[in-house]
Formats: structure tokens, sequence, C-alpha cells
């Protein structure tokens, strides 16, 4: 009986095809916009991730004031070398630490010039943040002590010297000459969209004295040792900094030390939550499409009322006039949910090769829009479909 009754249903809605496509139209709407939003959120997520842990999972970055929203700190003096100095002595299970001043300036070789980030640090810096060379060394301890050296990013060498070999040049920063000893591995764009590579590194002395002009460090890095807790280490930066910086009992921090663990988490946690937030509010578009299947269902019984009246006294029963239109509305909704997948599908991997993040599949998510579509059109077919099975079978032949 079953077999019949969907060889009925299919029947009936080959018969309009126009009006049954613009009924499955909000359910596929629906379902592709679900899966769109959730597979692109799931992608950003991905991408966060895996930029964050780039950065490496054991590093916490100090920077003077206090960020967030409302608590942004101008007015914190900067940290100096006897800073460094004491956290690396004072601290255990530091694997490596790395002052940072940082200034954009022009830098040019030859005819060619850009704008690029000058970064004064030391040769830790490569470890701390496990930053590989392509070519060239690290800085030497005698170039620490101010010789004007530099190690350049990709983007400048490719930009600056094309094919030519960057290892020994004299590269003009700003208004000092130094002469380029190593090439870092390319990293590529950083989470924010700037470009990792466009960057220049020099001895932080040497940076202070010629570049900008003082001795202040904006920000440390802090490696920590495999298996050594970062959460412990932040508290003991953060009782040190405090003690240093003469900051009483009571009083807030006027620096910040960010675990780059606790980061991924928040970040991770936020993105989940908005992809989320954007997978119900696409999912309100597949309430319309089924309200969009009631209506349609009760125009088609009451065009059909005198076909139902006729099958009524000719001896079908109430259940299996029910069941017929019921059987119409779950194909009409399964069939939306089939386009919409699919469809869904091809939306988010368009956005995601655009928008340059992974492409991130989640099969429950598909599993539940497409359930959903299904039992929307069990819900809103019931009533239009038990309208039909109560029709009175004379009163239905009487209807032109």
């Amino acid at each position: 009986m079953l077999q019949e009754t969907l060889k009925l249903a299919l029947k009936a809605i080959r018969r309009n095809p126009l009006r049954s496509f613009l009924t499955v139209l909000g359910i596929v709407i629906g379902v592709a916009a679900v899966i769109a939003m959730v597979t692109i959120g799931n992608g950003t997520t991905a991408k966060v991730t895996s930029e964050i842990s780039k950065l490496g999972s054991n590093m916490l970055f100090m920077r003077p004031g206090q960020f967030g929203p409302g608590r942004a700190s101008t007015t914190a003096k900067s940290f100096n070398a006897r800073d460094v100095a004491a956290i690396e002595t004072q601290i255990a299970g530091l694997r490596a630490i790395a002052p940072i001043s940082q200034a954009s300036e022009t830098v040019i070789f030859g005819g060619e010039s850009r704008s690029s980030s000058v970064v004064g640090t030391t040769g830790d810096y490569l470890t701390a943040l496990d930053w590989g060379l392509a070519s060239g060394r690290s800085f030497l301890e005698s170039e620490e002590r101010g010789r004007a050296a530099c190690i350049i990013g990709e983007t400048v060498r490719s930009k600056l010297f094309g094919s030519t070999d960057a290892i020994g040049q004299s590269l003009r920063v700003g208004k000092i000459s130094c002469s380029i000893i190593g090439v870092l591995e390319k990293k590529g764009q950083s989470g924010m969209g700037t470009d990792q590579d466009d960057i220049v590194l020099m001895p932080l002395r040497t940076f202070q004295r010629r570049i900008a002009g003082n001795t202040d460090i904006g920000t440390i890095v802090l490696s920590a040792q495999n298996g050594v807790s970062t959460s412990k280490i932040q508290a003991n930066v953060q009782r040190l900094m405090r003690e240093r910086r003469n900051i009483a009992n009571g009083k807030e921090d006027d620096f910040s030390v960010n675990d780059m663990t606790q980061m991924l988490q928040a970040m991770t946690t936020t993105t989940t939550l908005l992809t989320g937030l954007l997978g119900a509010v696409a999912a309100v578009s597949l309430l319309v499409g089924g309200i969009g299947i009631m209506n349609i269902m009760l125009v088609s019984v009451t065009e059909r009322t005198r076909e139902i009246g006729i099958r009524l006294a000719i001896g079908a029963l109430e259940s299996q006039v029910l069941l017929q239109f019921l059987v119409e509305a779950v194909v009409l909704s399964v069939f939306g949910g089939i386009v919409g997948v699919l469809l869904g599908l091809g939306l988010a991997y368009s956005a995601v090769s655009y928008l340059n993040v992974p492409f991130v599949t989640s099969l429950p998510i598909i599993a539940l829009a497409f359930g959903f579509s299904a039992m929307i059109g069990m819900v809103f077919g019931y009533f239009p479909a038990r309208r039909a099975a109560s029709l009175d079978p004379i009163e239905a032949l009487r209807r032109e």
C-alpha cells in the first residue's frame, strides 16, 4: 500500500511542477543556509586554530598596559633590558626570552624600496617563535652589542632582490645601512591578514640607538620548555613584574601577560559560538519553508476536494487519504533537503575557497539539517492531510 501511495504522491507532485518547485524552495534555502554557515564557521575556526598554533602553544606575550573593552592603556611605561635580565635569571622553565621593539621603516636596495616592519630583537627571537632560517645565520653576540646586521623576511627578499642572493648584501633601513646575514623561512599571512614575511630583524641595541632613539622594549616573548606549565610561568612572571613595577596589593597590573593556550581556547570558543548562532539564524528559514509546504498542501486539498470525495465514496479509508497527503508533504521536504544539502556544500566550498579557509564539513550537522527538513514535512503536512481525510464524501462530491 505504501508503494502505491508513493506513486500517487509523485504523480500529484509532477502534475504541478512549478508549484512543487516553489514549495520546496524554502526548504532548499533553509538547509543550504544551515550547512553553508556551519561549514564556513568550522573552516574559520580551523583557520584561527592553525594560525595561533603556528606561534606555538608554549608561548607567552608580555606587553605594557591592559588591553580589552574599555581597558586599553597607553600610559603604562615600557619594559627595559633590566626587566628582561630579571625574567631570564629569576623565572625557571624558560626555553627562550626575546625582547622586541618595532617600527615601520622604508627599506631600500638599489632602485627598489618598500615600507616594512623593522623589529629590534635578539637571536632568541627565532627560537621563541619557532621560526627557522631559509639561508644564512642568526645574530652573533658581537652583533647583538650594536653592529648593523639584519635578517630579512621572504617578502622583502623577493621584492627587493628577486633572483639575486641577498646574503652579504647591504640593505638601507631608514637612515642606516646594515649587512644581510640571513633570510627567514616563509610564513605567509597571519590570521589578521598581515604579511608576516614583510619583516626585517635587527639587533635590539642597534635598533634602539639608531632607529627608535630610546631603550624602550614594547613586547617580551617567552617560550616555555617542553613539559613546563605556561600557566605557572605566567603567574611567576606577573608576580615578578608587579614587584619590579612597584604595584601595590589590590592595584591592577599595568602590563599584560597573555598565554597562547588561553588565547587559542578563547578564540575557538568565540568562533564556535558564532558558528552556532549563524546556524540557528539560518535554521529559521527551515520553519518558513515548512509553513510554505503547509500553505501549498492546503491549496492542494481545496483543489482536489472532489477527487478526495470520490476516493472516500468508493471505499478509501480516512487513514489512506491521510497517508497520501502526508507522503506528498514528506516527499517534497525530503527532495528539498537533498537539493539543499548539495547546494549548501557547493556554496560553502566556493566561500571557503574565496576566503582561503579549510573546507571542514560536519556530518552530524548535515544529517540534522536533512532530518529536520523531513520532520518539517511531516509536522506541517499533517494538518492539511488531516483536513483532507476528515472531509465528508457527500459534501466533497458536491464541490465543483
